[in-house]
């Protein structure tokens, strides 16, 4: 059980895909632009995420090292992410369409986005069990939705501020981005995972 909690922990806050190892950078700058953009984006790769580091599991354990086809990993989880990425938009094309065309192409680009690859290489990589991989891939989305939550917040403020005409824009994005990297670097002295 401690094992879970460290993993969980050590994801969200410390080893964030996004702020730590600079995974997902173009969802997180493109969809922080408004927190309910960012929210719809934050629960669907959640949902990606943790089921993409399930299913790359059992794939991976149950029928690549079993066939020895362990060289189509990566071809394997790319096939698993863009499969769940079409469910992903199915569902949010039919249940919100507003939040669909507020997404605009960055819900197809959740596809593409390294930091879900990311976490099911690492998940293969850190040899994780079953609810590890679980554990690891919900807590890598969670830490992604915090984080971009959180930039979408900043930046909504940012709107209201008179910022130099010099920093408008993506100079201020990336000051922001690089600031809330630095914040997040404080947790590192927690746990070491």
């Amino acid at each position: 059980m401690k094992e879970l909690v460290l993993i969980f922990i050590s994801t969200v806050l410390i080893n964030n895909f996004v702020l730590t190892y600079f995974l997902g950078v173009c969802p997180f700058l493109g969809v922080s632009g408004r927190l309910s953009s960012a929210i719809g984006m934050g629960f669907s790769v959640i949902f990606v995420m943790t089921f993409a580091s399930s299913i790359a599991w059992l794939v991976y354990h149950l029928i690549l090292v079993k066939l020895n086809l362990i060289f189509l990993e990566y071809i394997v989880f790319i096939l698993v992410i863009a499969s769940l990425v079409q469910i992903v938009e199915m569902f949010v094309r039919k249940y919100s369409p507003p939040l669909y065309r507020a997404l605009g192409i960055y819900l197809p680009l959740i596809t593409t986005n390294c930091a879900i690859l990311g976490c099911a290489l690492f998940m293969v990589a850190k040899n994780y069990n079953f609810l590890e991989a679980v554990i690891y891939g919900f807590s890598a989305g969670l830490g992604f939705t915090i984080v971009l939550l959180i930039m979408a917040g900043i930046r909504e403020e940012l709107t209201y501020c008179q910022v130099p005409k010099v920093f408008r824009g993506a100079p201020i994005t990336l000051i922001t981005a690089g600031l809330l990297a630095l914040c997040f670097m404080g947790f590192s002295g927690l746990i070491r995972a």
